[in-house]
């Protein structure tokens, strides 16, 4: 009796472990993959977002935490690394011949991080586009800093890329530089990702690669990048992970391609993807939007993203927004680019939907007026009924084949109205139907 017991109860054990393997694997047929899901998982997605000073919304419209207060926080809870990836620094207002006191968050960001330098138990590694006076106080204090030259490498391109990843587990990617102006006088949208270590250390990676790539030592690019620098989260096998009460499919994706190990998706292979299994709409909003190289001499011809743009709106019938900025540094072929694409809305025998908007963000003061580069909607994202795409490039040529960027990528697993792609859909028509738009004529 004893010996029949004891084989049901094992029998029974053994069923809820199996069962329980089997309830934790989801098999998505769209994408023909199958991942694990950890019931464990249980990250935090925040969109976050700056507001330029003055640029206020009817009431009721969405608002977001700001990016000051997201970076801040994840630097208050920093305990063992503090890793920086960014184009540029001007935290403390050096760069400008006209001082303004909306420069106080990027002050107070800048003091947190000389204290973390000063901290010997975290360990703060800075990557850069060029060097800059506030990474050479930094470095004084205790940081390690290292400058990507990526003309180097590939005779050109920066680093443009906007990413923290903070003790393994907490990362922000988005538009904000490491600039006083992105804090209160640009308008900035980014991902805040905690409590999230899957994604961390994978952003973790991508670092890494930078880090590696500035080494003094650094002998180029690897012909084969070695297997520590691989990732099997990627477009073909996102992870799963339950966030907010819900659950979405994300991976990262890196550009330019020679800057990406092996299983790290092209950052533009990722934004093509997300253009193409678009069923409903496509809503972006980019401060550049030119289908050309728009740094080399003479300028080439680049139409990747315009083609499949064209392509999802004329044969798919997909609602196409686009939203670019106007500002005092907007390229002028930009407009004849836009308005070619707003044009198609305009064919008789075939409906398209396409409609480009420009989104102008005024100088509401006399001071205002004289902040050098500022001023200026700096997104770079798009969102559609299947996917979050939340990204640190600008929409050029240039950016995805010599600059290095980063992209957040997420795709809805169920239908919950805490999904962080909703509520990008209502900022974009926030913005969409402010009165800081115009229509490009």
């Amino acid at each position: 009796m004893f010996h029949k017991a004891f084989i049901g109860a094992l029998v029974l054990i053994i069923y809820q472990i199996c069962f329980s393997q089997i309830i934790n694997i989801k098999i998505t047929k769209e994408n023909n993959f199958i991942t694990t899901f950890s019931s464990d998982d249980n990250c935090i997605f925040t969109l976050v977002e700056s507001m330029a000073e003055n640029l206020t919304y009817s009431p009721g419209q969405i608002s977001l935490l700001s990016t000051y207060m997201a970076q801040k926080r994840l630097l208050t809870r920093a305990q063992k690394t503090v890793h920086l990836a960014s184009f540029y620094w001007t935290l403390l207002a050096r760069d400008t011949s006209y001082f303004d006191s909306s420069d106080a968050e990027g002050e107070d960001i800048f003091t947190t991080l000389m204290g973390i330098a000063s901290n010997a138990s975290v360990d703060l590694k800075i990557v850069q586009n060029i060097t800059s006076y506030d990474t050479d106080k930094l470095a004084s204090a205790g940081a390690d800093v290292r400058t990507l030259n990526i003309n180097k490498l590939l005779n050109a391109g920066v680093m443009h890329t906007k990413m923290w990843v903070i003790d393994g587990k907490h990362v922000y990617i988005g538009s904000a530089n490491l600039d006083w102006r992105s804090y209160t006088q640009i308008k900035e949208i980014g991902v805040l990702i905690e409590n999230c270590p899957v994604l961390a250390m994978d952003a973790e990676k991508l670092f890494q690669v930078y880090w590696y790539l500035a080494s003094d030592s650094n002998p180029g690019i690897p012909a084969h990048w070695p297997p520590e620098y691989s990732t099997n989260i990627n477009l073909a096998d996102p992870k799963l992970l339950k966030y907010n009460q819900t659950q979405a499919y994300v991976y990262l994706s890196s550009s330019p391609k020679a800057f990406c190990p092996d299983g790290r998706t092209n950052d533009i292979d990722a934004l093509v993807n997300v253009i193409r299994n678009a069923r409903e709409f496509i809503y972006i909003s980019v401060m550049d939007y030119l289908p050309i190289y728009m740094y080399t001499t003479p300028r080439r011809f680049w139409p990747v993203i315009d083609d499949e743009l064209r392509q999802a709106a004329f044969n798919k019938k997909v609602d196409l927004r686009l939203l670019a900025s106007r500002w005092n540094h907007s390229d002028p072929d930009m407009y004849t680019f836009l308005k070619s694409l707003n044009d198609l809305s305009k064919l008789y025998r075939t409906k398209v939907n396409i409609s480009v908007r420009l989104f102008k963000v005024p100088a509401f003061t006399p001071s205002q007026a004289q902040i050098e580069y500022a001023r200026v909607q700096h997104s770079k994202y798009m969102v559609t009924d299947q996917h979050a795409y939340i990204g640190t490039s600008n929409w050029s040529g240039d950016y995805f084949n010599n600059t290095a960027g980063v992209a957040f990528i997420l795709q809805d697993a169920d239908g919950s109205i805490n999904s962080l792609r909703k509520q990008l859909v209502e900022v974009f028509l926030r913005d969409w139907d402010s009165n800081y738009t115009q229509p490009i004529y």
